[in-house]
């Protein structure tokens, strides 16, 4: 699985509020969520991210509480993946349930910034950054994680496998 798409960052420990804050919660309506995800960590980003744009964080992304409206809220603005130096361990599985690609990466916050436009290789875990063909190498995706991802979430994946 290949993406590629322009990068805004983050720091560390950003958690499940910032990534879509508790008083958002009264829906699971992902447009809806879309238009609040990240907004307490950057208020603008709701109106500034695109359909394909990748986040850059520090470590412990997504740490807090164990809500999948995370993982949703960011799908749904359009970013296509999440790398991070580390992941909290539910927000880790719940990207993947909820079809989010995301990539440990210890040095990619340090090497990309903002605006870097980066090509991301699930297969092989290469990320290379398009302005300067720099190349940083992420844990790659295990082949039965993207096959949830192709099919957009476990849900989905589950229902394919027993033809519901």
């Amino acid at each position: 699985m290949e993406l590629k798409g322009r990068v805004w960052k983050f720091g560390k420990n950003i958690n499940t509020d910032e990534i879509i804050p508790a008083r958002y919660l009264n829906t699971s309506d992902p447009s809806e969520l879309a238009k609040h995800c990240m907004e307490d960590a950057d208020p603008l980003f709701p109106e500034k991210v695109k359909n394909g744009d990748i986040i850059v964080a520090g470590s412990n992304f997504g740490c807090g509480s164990s809500r999948e409206h995370a993982p949703i809220a960011l799908k749904a603005s359009g970013v296509s993946c999440v790398i991070a130096s580390s992941f909290a361990r539910i927000f880790y599985r719940n990207a993947f349930n909820m079809g989010l690609p995301i990539l440990e990466c210890p040095g990619a916050v340090g090497c990309i910034d903002e605006g870097d436009v980066v090509q991301i290789s699930l297969d092989s875990g290469a990320i290379t950054v398009e302005k300067d063909g720099r190349k940083l190498m992420a844990q790659p995706v295990p082949e039965f994680m993207q096959s949830l991802l192709r099919e957009g979430g476990l849900m989905n994946y589950v229902k394919k496998k027993t033809n519901l």
